[in-house]
């Protein structure tokens, strides 16, 4: 199973985080100890929501809609 997710910080609530992973409990606890370049400076971060795909090029293109415009409307109504 592929998940695509959407993480916001606890510390700074107007920054999110939209990823793709095939192990989501150690990807959340990765960017919570600052392992990710590029969630590190944000942390703590909480679960906002995930999205489960039997197949990965759908999980990808997903997480590509959710960083485009758009998918960050819909995020941020939904979310």
């Amino acid at each position: 199973m592929f998940y695509v997710y959407l993480l916001r910080s606890i510390k700074y609530p107007n920054k999110t985080y939209t990823g793709c992973t095939i192990n989501l409990k150690e990807r959340f606890a990765d960017h919570n100890q600052g392992k990710s370049f590029h969630t590190a400076k944000y942390k703590p971060w909480q679960l906002e929501a995930y999205f489960v795909f039997r197949e990965k090029p759908k999980a990808i293109d997903f997480e590509k809609y959710l960083k485009s415009g758009s998918g960050r409307v819909f995020a941020k109504k939904h979310f």
